[in-house]
């Protein structure tokens, strides 16, 4: 089984792959979530204890998935089925591959809709929509987007367009090559906003907004905080980071690869804070906005400042790009497994799923207008497919890849994916893998899944 190959193909070298998990990383949430919960909860000593989770979560998890795909060289619900039957156990733990595959196609078709919100926005940046204007005028906007089902449906279809054109090409011409162009051009706009934003004359304040080492924020709270994000940043739990594994170079070292890719998806989120604070502070305005932020503050302070309508342009830009990579990997794995069973082209299985995932988002987006009176279970749409992925699929999903990789998957399988000697290194990932990973994902899950429900 180690000598076998992934028929969709397999990524140029190490660092494609790196490239590529790390898009899949980076979305909407590092931009905006990631520096703000870091300034709310202590600043330096927050981002201490996120890198102890992520060492202790996020990163475990992902060798897990990793391992698991690049044994088997297949999407994830065969992945698991194979890793599974050579272990001498049931092939029925496809089922957990297949909650991931749906849990990415479900996302996908809210997150398309968001994504769609950021292409309106760097067209309207672009045309100089939001030069000069004030807050009431940014969020007239904003709202008004919301009301017309017509606009989003547009952009919504665009973004589909996009992201479903790339994963055609399969994992050569399409992801490979679209990852060489889109993450090199992510890490310059970024490089540019953040120089943009060292002119801003209140560099300092969110350098010390998010570094400031202030221990008397660090509450219980916050350190659930860290554990929820160390494990959702990642992309873990939707099979997107097993799938990209299996095409993974067999000599590329899995926990070195890991680790690069953890500390990769760190930097571009403190690197986006720095970029996107000192531009709040400038303009007086309040950082813990949230996706209000994005889309109601930062366009009234580009408005306001001196190139703005450019960097205002670029900033959208880089959200776009992030978007982008994120959602190809949302999808991957319904792709590839529609291939690998029902001998599909790339083409074909890429068409049905943007036709079904498409429709989805309709119903995800008429939530803001058309459909605002449809409730699931007290929530629309949108909210419930974000509710039943993100408190829900997700963590379930990270428990049994963890419960699985631990207990089930023998160790000479383990050990010899990840080229590991039975030593300290090899224990302290195998100690994480089945005790601190599950319990402190089953912590997320019934913490998150409390205050849903409660609040």
């Amino acid at each position: 089984m180690q000598e076998k190959q992934s028929i969709h193909g397999s990524w140029a070298n190490r660092w494609i792959f790196i490239l590529a998990a790390t898009g899949s990383a980076v979305g909407l949430g590092n931009i905006w979530k990631f520096p703000y919960i870091t300034g709310e909860n202590g600043g330096g000593a927050f981002v201490l204890v996120y890198l102890v989770c992520i060492l202790l979560v996020g990163v475990p998890i992902m060798m897990g998935e990793v391992l698991i795909g690049r044994r088997a060289r297949q999407s994830p619900i065969n992945a698991m089925r194979e890793v599974a039957k050579e272990s001498g156990h049931s092939g029925k733990w496809s089922l957990v591959g297949l909650m991931g595959v749906l849990s990415g196609f479900m996302i996908f078709s809210f997150y398309s809709v968001v994504a769609g919100w950021v292409l309106y926005y760097i067209a309207g940046m672009g045309k100089g929509d939001f030069v000069g204007i004030g807050g009431e005028q940014a969020g007239a906007i904003f709202n008004g987007l919301l009301g017309d089902w017509e606009s989003l449906l547009i952009w919504h279809t665009v973004f589909v367009v996009m992201v479903m054109t790339v994963v055609a090409g399969g994992v050569n011409k399409g992801l490979e090559r679209a990852t060489r162009i889109m993450m090199p051009a992510l890490f310059v706009l970024l490089l540019v906003l953040l120089g943009y934003s060292m002119n801003t004359g209140h560099f300092s304040d969110g350098w010390n907004f998010l570094f400031e080492f202030d221990v008397s924020k660090l509450s219980w709270n916050a350190v659930l905080v860290a554990l929820g994000h160390s494990f959702f940043t990642l992309s873990l739990g939707m099979g997107a980071i097993m799938a990209y594994g299996s095409y993974m170079p067999k000599k590329a070292s899995i926990g070195g690869t890991v680790l690069t890719i953890a500390a990769m998806d760190t930097l571009v989120a403190l690197i986006a804070g720095l970029a996107i604070f000192p531009i709040v502070f400038a303009n007086g305005m309040d950082p813990g906005a949230g996706p209000g932020l994005m889309f109601v503050t930062l366009p009234v302070a580009f408005g306001q400042m001196a190139g703005g309508q450019l960097f205002g342009f670029l900033f959208f830009l880089l959200i776009g790009v992030a978007a982008w990579t994120s959602a190809i990997s949302l999808m991957e794995p319904a792709a590839a497994y529609m291939v690998e069973n029902f001998g599909m082209s790339r083409v074909t299985s890429c068409v049905i799923l943007a036709l079904t995932v498409w429709g989805l988002g309709i119903l995800a987006l008429g939530s803001f207008n058309f459909m605002s009176d449809f409730t699931l279970f007290g929530m629309n749409t949108f909210d419930f497919l974000d509710f039943a992925t993100a408190n829900i699929m997700l963590p379930l999903g990270g428990i049994f890849i963890s419960l699985f990789a631990g207990w089930f998957v023998k160790k000479k399988v383990s050990l010899d994916e990840l080229a590991m000697e039975e030593n300290g290194l090899f224990y302290l990932w195998y100690i994480s893998i089945r005790f601190i990973a599950p319990l402190a994902v089953s912590i997320i899950f019934v913490v998150n899944l409390y205050q849903k429900i409660a609040g």
